[in-house]
């Protein structure tokens, strides 16, 4: 089970898609607050401060690469764990979101199982 204290981000501008994602992570036990877009997402992370963010790479009006960016320079989100979200899944894509700085890459639809390991693994690094 994930840790109570630890908030996670899901931002996918398919609402169903990010509204299923986020009570599969809640049911883990973590907190979670969804977001559509990515200037959305910036006000929600800056209320919430996750620790971790799940991010459809997919975004309209600001892309999961350019968000990811944001996200890592906001001077309040020190250390936060950030998670590809994408229907890409070759080699150049893994590669071109590691070089944006996300700390794993996941294809959808995503394996639930997968998830709920990366998020223990991510909890247990927060803050590293």
């Amino acid at each position: 089970m994930g840790d109570n204290t630890i908030a996670v981000l899901v931002v996918d501008d398919n609402a169903d898609a990010a509204e299923m994602l986020s009570e599969y992570v809640g049911s883990l036990g973590y907190i979670v607050r969804a977001a559509f877009d990515g200037p959305s997402a910036l006000r929600v992370a800056e209320e919430m401060r996750p620790a971790i963010a799940l991010l459809d790479i997919g975004l309209p009006v600001m892309d999961g690469f350019e968000l990811a960016r944001r996200l890592r320079d906001s001077d309040t989100l020190t250390g936060i764990k950030l998670v590809a979200i994408t229907g890409y899944g070759q080699e150049t894509d893994r590669a071109r979101s590691r070089d944006a700085g996300f700390d794993a890459h996941l294809v959808k639809p995503v394996d639930l199982d997968h998830l709920e390991q990366l998020l223990q693994e991510l909890s247990s690094a927060v803050g590293t």
